[in-house]
């Protein structure tokens, strides 16, 4: 809460006697009035309210899958263009624009593991479990053309994760180990590995787009470099992450999602402990993509729901949950920082409005004048109680409610307990780690 104090002098308001009039001290400026301060603080109380009533985020529902949404692709060029695979090998191109399926294909056997869209647009990688990597060419074929692959490539394992640079015709895969091939070759260039089983996840950093990052099966976070014959370093938790992402304001962080149902966001260069925990989340975190402006992205989890981070703070600002969802697998956030995608067990793509009381269509300038009026307002009284209270209340379903309950006694019961040890062992003996190094196990360079 701000304080403002008032310092006047004394001479100028203390009477001399008791029968001399109270000098009361006024501000003559006219454009000053003496009730600012209470009338903001109504409006923005207001404002707040009036927030929470026309906070209606679920816009559309994009049916046609037949069984669960695995994996989704944004269009580099093209903000209405959408591209889904799920786990029975269909692949489908999706106009957002229209809300409806323009194109579909039988891209694998089995699940669609993950897919890129090339950054030129003019096509498209798909890997699946039939051990392939297909280029599938953008533009729908022709009236009595088949539907065939531009190119495809037999790999010697299943692959799991695939990404493409930012810039030249070469994309990363890993697996059993990860694999960086050039677009003109049927055998990859060159080939990383640790000692690790597998790997679920591979993106190349947006800026520096020679680095790369991995998620492994042994609870590491690996750093490459496609310069370099061996990976750079290593970070091993105590629980496996699923996914990451690159911030692309700040390239030089990470977010991750973790299995211990929070998420991590480290900074490459110091990776010794995530700089910030994002917890909220009240199961396994599948899923982490970033915003196009870099301060927010947005998680799915096993949990049932998809939550809105800002990047710098531990908690969400949003929680987005319908009755039919089940577990949500995938979730992308759109290029015009509108809309956020997710795609989940039930066979359904849901699309969501990023900023959930955010009016659509073109406003007039009176209503926009009012809408950055009452953001002002929300700012500056942010900290107010009531203000706070009514921003910060969300409903939930009841098992999520009554689970984040559960966790949080097993949290306080384990700090507890950690006390109590420590109050009964030897001083120094019983290390203090914050809770952000209990989450670290080694650094591996």
């Amino acid at each position: 809460m701000k304080v403002k104090v008032i310092s006047r002098n004394p001479d100028d308001y203390v009477r001399q006697t008791k029968l001399d009039i109270q000098r009361v001290p006024r501000n003559y400026d006219p454009s000053l009035n003496p009730f600012e301060t209470p009338r903001e603080y109504t409006r923005a109380l207001n404002a707040t309210k009036l927030e929470r009533v026309f906070a209606k985020p679920f816009l559309a529902s994009l049916d046609g899958h037949r069984d669960g949404v695995n994996c989704m692709a944004k269009h580099p060029k093209s903000l209405s263009t959408m591209l889904s695979g799920s786990c029975d090998g269909e692949l489908k191109v999706w106009n957002l624009t229209k809300r409806e399926c323009v194109r579909t294909l039988q891209a694998h056997e089995g699940f669609v593991r993950a897919m890129v869209v090339r950054f030129c647009g003019t096509s498209f990688f798909t890997i699946g479990d039939d051990k392939t990597i297909k280029q599938w060419s953008m533009e729908t074929p022709g009236y009595g053309e088949e539907e065939e692959p531009l190119n495809t490539i037999l790999g010697k394992s299943v692959f799991t994760g695939i990404d493409h640079h930012q810039e030249r015709g070469v994309f990363a895969t890993c697996g059993q180990q990860v694999d960086i091939w050039d677009e003109q070759r049927s055998s990859p260039i060159r080939s990383f590995s640790w000692g690790v089983d597998s790997f679920s996840c591979v993106r190349f950093n947006p800026v520096e787009t020679g680095l790369l990052a991995s998620c492994a099966s042994d609870r590491s976070i690996v750093l490459y470099d496609m310069r370099e014959a061996t990976p750079l370093k290593k970070v091993i938790m105590t629980l496996r992450s699923n996914t990451l992402c690159w911030n692309p304001m700040e390239a030089y962080n990470f977010t991750c999602s973790n299995e211990d149902y929070n998420l991590y966001t480290f900074d490459m260069r110091k990776l010794d402990m995530p700089s910030v925990t994002h917890k909220d989340h009240v199961s396994a975190v599948l899923d982490v993509d970033y915003s196009p402006t870099g301060k927010e992205f947005v998680s799915a989890s096993f949990d049932k729901t998809i939550r809105i981070f800002p990047k710098d703070s531990y908690h969400s600002r949003e929680v987005y949950h319908t009755t039919r969802m089940q577990h949500v697998i995938c979730v992308k956030w759109s290029s015009d920082n509108k809309y956020v995608l997710s795609g989940s067990d039930e066979m359904n793509i849901r699309l969501w409005k990023a900023s959930a009381a955010e009016k659509l269509g073109v406003l007039t300038p009176r209503e926009q004048a009012a809408v950055n009026y009452n953001q002002k307002l929300k700012e500056r009284f942010q900290h107010h109680p009531e203000v706070r209270r009514i921003a910060r209340h969300r409903h939930v379903p009841k098992s999520i409610y009554n689970q984040r309950r559960e966790l949080h006694i097993m949290r306080t019961a384990r700090l507890r307990k950690e006390s109590n040890i420590r109050k009964h062992s030897t001083p120094g003996s019983v290390p203090v780690l914050s809770e952000k190094e209990k989450h670290i196990v080694a650094v591996v360079k």
